[in-house]
């Protein structure tokens, strides 16, 4: 099939490639025009504007937005419907709000225009093992875009699944990326543990290779550590500093909206905006509050 790829960051770029070496033809579109460049050394076609992608592209017309969240997904989808007519599909494969993906469904829906929503898991690493896709939208639309839902997953007939109506494909991603922050905060405090056994003086990497194997701990987020501390064990070069994109605490409020008790999920949400709180003022309150009840010596800040 024949479809457009909007947004050529990491992950875009990586899927064009996919897509093209899966015998598809991709029109490849990006603010950036070295993106686009970069993007027809992969083997896409390039286009020099919205109105140029939807110009090369054969009815029903499939262009796939991979742009950030939020107010850009807003402002290409409100550039992109005028050009589309009935019997087209967006899918949005970013890791839009679930809410913001029924409005823009029930506004698209108005014009004829499909819109199918593809969570995408998969990192830099899908461009050689396929990504895990999460779609939602019309039985007509996903099958529309089948061809190449199962060119980017691992296998066409595994790695993707149409989980429901629109909306459904990004609430499903959006759990599963609350799921991972679950599973990598704890991964974090076991090594954590281990580093603090100093008397032990423990391989962090070997002990990471065991219990890939049979372990049942192991899981690819796993092997990704132990290639991590392959490297480098000590990750001094690394700062203590972990951002979230928005879903874990989507998930954390839809767990609070539907009464559902999340609390693994929540604190390895707190965990990572922890981690960013340089001032630290409450760090330095609890301090203080020891030293007025208790008298315990306060570590006074040199810098």
């Amino acid at each position: 099939m024949k479809l457009a790829m909007i947004g050529l960051g990491k992950m875009g770029a990586n899927m064009t490639e996919r897509l093209v070496r899966g015998g598809h033809e991709v029109v490849a579109y990006d603010l950036e025009s070295d993106a686009v460049r970069e993007a027809v050394g992969r083997g896409a076609e390039g286009a020099d504007s919205l109105r140029d992608v939807v110009s090369r592209l054969p009815a029903p017309r499939v262009v796939w937005l991979m742009v950030p969240a939020g107010a850009p997904v807003d402002a290409t989808i409100g550039s992109l419907a005028p050009l589309l007519g009935g019997g087209d599909v967006i899918v949005d494969g970013g890791n839009s709000n679930y809410h913001d993906t029924l409005r823009r469904a029930a506004e698209l829906r108005e014009h004829g225009i499909a819109c199918v929503d593809a969570g995408t898991s998969g990192g830099v690493w899908g461009l050689a093992e396929g990504y895990s896709l999460m779609v939602g939208g019309t039985d007509e639309a996903v099958e529309t875009v089948r061809p190449a839902l199962e060119t980017l997953a691992p296998a066409p007939d595994r790695g993707w699944g149409h989980v429901g109506p629109s909306g459904a494909g990004h609430f499903v991603k959006m759990v599963h990326n609350g799921i991972e922050y679950g599973l990598m905060q704890a991964y974090a405090e076991g090594f954590s543990i281990l580093r603090h056994k100093e008397e032990f003086d423990l391989d962090l990497h070997a002990v990471a290779e065991l219990w890939r194997h049979g372990s049942v701990v192991r899981s690819w987020l796993l092997d990704l550590i132990a290639r991590a501390l392959e490297e480098d064990q000590t990750l001094d070069d690394i700062a203590p500093w972990v951002p979230d994109s928005g879903e874990g605490r989507w998930t954390v409020f839809e767990a609070i909206d539907q009464d559902v008790p999340a609390p693994v999920i929540a604190l390895s949400l707190l965990a990572r905006l922890r981690s960013r709180d340089e001032e630290s003022y409450g760090d330095r309150l609890l301090a203080a509050l020891r030293n007025q009840f208790g008298g315990h010596a306060v570590r006074r800040d040199e810098g």
